[in-house]
């Protein structure tokens, strides 16, 4: 009775995290970092045209930040977890298998914003109100991406026989290794720090959304928050970590990013405090100047000495 019961207070993992459709493989990884990107542009585009920008916009961004992320993911990636690629029986060349799973959030926010400055300044949109639109739409999608490392039995923490524990079998290309009776090996129970990390993203979206409408936070300050908000819950969950790691004096490179980061974000937040919140208008350029205005009057014709980029975006 004691065994039924600790079986059913464990957490399952999945089996299998690749499906063969053909020759298509269609991996749960990858699935799930699509559906974090879509739950990114949704909320970031009602949040951006709530500020006055003009829809359109956060997908003509999007497409520039996108790639631009997941290469920079990838390349944190394999600088702090390098043993897979250059270690002793490593393949250096699964460092350009990014459908194996393996992105890492500093690299692909670092990089990825690179690719939102370039889509911003070709498009006039100052990158700080963006950003502050985006940041909880990037916790959202985090969330989801979570769920990834869980179909792929990855990124758990140490053992454990909470109530919440969670199953881990031993895996080998994308899915559970069966043994001799023909059922998945059992590696144990761990703490789901995949889970841990999952829950407080979608804490700390909630939590960036009601600051920036309770303080109307600009100049970048809502995603300074979301960046700190992160790091702090990061730093905890990776003290749990126990996978292979690159580490710096015995203490996880991830530990130390996340307090640099946490702490340049947090003096970022405080060096803009006092700012108001930046006016954006691009909305109104797609409003014909002849329409009539809420009083029913028609609407002025534009002066075209001072109706100049400011109709466009606000101060940034």
């Amino acid at each position: 009775m004691t065994g039924v019961v600790d079986t059913l207070a464990a957490i399952p993992s999945p089996t299998q995290g690749v499906w063969e459709l053909g020759p298509l493989p269609l991996r749960a990884y990858a699935l799930c970092i699509v559906a974090g990107i879509v739950a990114a542009v949704l909320l970031t585009e009602k949040r951006w045209v709530a500020r006055g920008g003009a829809p359109g916009d956060v997908l003509d961004i999007a497409v520039w930040a996108v790639p631009f992320g997941i290469v920079g993911g990838r390349i944190y990636h394999v600088i702090s977890s390098p043993r897979a690629y250059f270690g002793e029986g490593g393949d250096p060349m699964r460092a350009f298998a990014i459908w194996e799973g393996g992105l890492g959030i500093w690299g692909a926010i670092a990089l990825g914003g690179v690719g939102a400055w370039i889509a911003c300044r070709r498009r006039g949109i100052p990158l700080p109100a963006f950003a502050d639109a985006l940041a909880p739409g990037l916790l959202v999608a985090q969330a989801i991406g979570r769920l990834g490392n869980w179909f792929n039995n990855e990124l758990y923490g140490g053992p454990t026989d909470l109530p919440w524990a969670l199953e881990i079998y031993q895996w080998s290309g994308g899915r559970a290794v069966l043994g001799a009776d023909g059922e998945p090996i059992l590696l144990g129970t761990f703490h789901p720090t995949f889970l841990y990390e999952l829950l407080w993203n979608l804490a700390a979206a909630v939590f960036v959304i009601w600051a920036d409408r309770r303080f109307r936070l600009g100049h970048g300050r809502a995603f300074a928050l979301y960046v700190v908000a992160y790091c702090t819950g990061r730093l905890w969950i990776e003290l749990l970590r126990t996978d292979p790691a690159e580490t710096f004096f015995g203490v996880r490179l991830n530990v130390f990013t996340s307090i640099v980061v946490g702490l340049l974000a947090l003096g970022y937040f405080f060096w803009q405090r006092g700012k108001p919140r930046e006016v954006i208008t691009r909305g109104e350029a797609d409003v014909p100047p002849a329409t009539a205005d809420r009083t029913g009057e028609p609407a002025a014709e534009p002066d075209p000495v001072h109706d100049d980029d400011s109709r466009r975006a606000g101060p940034g």
